[in-house]
């Protein structure tokens, strides 16, 4: 059973910086994350493969930037200039070498004054 564990969420305010990570048990060809605010569907922010290519969210880019560590099997996501509306929960996301798609427990990020 793969296992992924996340890390980073919190409280912080308009404007602050939070990082995520998420160490994954296997290997893995895409690494991602997805957010869900209260009443909405859960959407992609950011994807990065093994490779380094990235897919952001339009809503994210020039605030977030994903990135990996393939010799810890961990993405990470950087958070700047966070908004209200970014206020989720993320989820950890990731594609094994070895077949099947797995999620997270998720993290909750609120961006509050």
């Amino acid at each position: 059973q793969v296992q992924l564990v996340e890390s980073g969420g919190g409280l912080v305010q308009p404007g602050g910086s939070l990082r995520l990570s998420c160490a994954a048990s296997t290997n893995t060809i895409r690494m991602g994350w997805y957010r869900q605010a209260p009443g909405k569907q859960r959407e992609l922010v950011a994807t990065i493969t093994s490779g380094g290519n990235t897919n952001v969210a339009d809503s994210v880019k020039g605030r977030f930037t994903i990135s990996r560590d393939n010799t810890k099997n961990t993405v990470y996501l950087q958070m700047n200039s966070l908004k209200p509306e970014d206020t989720a929960v993320y989820y950890c996301n990731v594609a094994s070498l070895y077949g099947g798609d797995y999620w997270g427990q998720g993290t909750q990020v609120t961006v509050s004054s």
